[in-house]
């Protein structure tokens, strides 16, 4: 069902791999909703995915653009703006890796140069990009910009490593630079929160169908899916959320504000 929230509205959507990612799912969303985009990824990413399917499903161009250099991302911010016609109303970040968890070293081992780098990827990358756009003054009033989190970063999930911390800084960089963003040009800035996604992020994570259970168990409404995500975050991108901004918004079926679930108790009271 389609409302046209986003009529008019044009942005950058980071992250699409493949049809399971919560990127993909956003960008088919926000083209039923009227929006137009630019997609984008990391040249490798587009090697391994299938994003030249949605951008023909979707009519989009891709600019390709390693999100960690501010070299690639002021072009992908010129090439956007060129492309769509103007300046931009939002602008998803959908990127996360963590070179520890791909190869297999403990929270307790890191290679230091290994978190070095999983942390640009996933957490300073979210600054980089909008100290670009804020540079280039990219953004419309009333923009908005949002970055995927995982609840992480605020309580202790053993096999998520060292993508905790950087979920951590992530939501800081949001609400640091969403109070500069608010201020000066009223841009709002959040990070959503999402149940544990069978997306090929989510799944490179140890034990991760124990996860997921859990979590489908603990959680009142059940996980949210991807395309529960997609839906939530239109809601984001639209105008009926003008004075959201440095938020982390929980979108979990209930997980987080449930200390334990009736299904929980019976399967340990077995």
């Amino acid at each position: 069902m389609s409302y046209n929230l986003l009529k008019g509205k044009r942005g950058i959507i980071f992250g699409a791999l493949d049809e399971n990612s919560i990127a993909w799912k956003t960008a088919e969303r926000v083209h039923e909703e009227g929006g137009t985009f630019v997609l984008t990824n990391a040249p490798i990413a587009m090697r391994m995915g299938q994003i030249d399917v949605l951008a023909k499903k979707t009519g989009s161009e891709i600019v390709p653009a390693d999100a960690t250099s501010e070299e690639d991302l002021a072009n992908l911010v010129a090439k956007a703006t060129e492309i769509l016609g103007g300046k931009l109303d939002f602008v998803l970040h959908s990127i996360g890796m963590s070179v520890n968890v791909r190869k297999g070293r403990k929270y307790t081992d890191e290679k230091y140069d290994f978190t070095a780098k999983g942390w640009d990827v996933s957490a300073l990358s979210f600054h980089k990009v909008m100290q670009t756009l804020y540079k280039a003054d990219a953004m419309n009033e009333w923009g908005s910009i949002v970055a995927l989190t995982y609840m992480a970063a605020q309580r202790t999930f053993p096999d998520y490593n060292d993508m905790a911390d950087n979920k951590a800084y992530l939501e800081s960089v949001a609400r640091s630079f969403g109070y500069f963003y608010g201020k000066e040009k009223k841009v709002r800035v959040n990070t959503i929160s999402q149940s544990p996604t069978p997306t090929t992020a989510g799944q490179g994570v140890k034990g991760f169908d124990g996860f997921i259970s859990y979590a489908e168990k603990m959680s009142p409404l059940g996980n949210a899916t991807a395309q529960d995500c997609a839906d939530y975050t239109i809601t984001l991108f639209s105008d009926l959320t003008k004075k959201v901004t440095m938020q982390n918004l929980f979108h979990d079926g209930g997980f987080s504000n449930t200390g334990v679930s009736q299904e929980v108790i019976e399967y340990f009271s077995k």
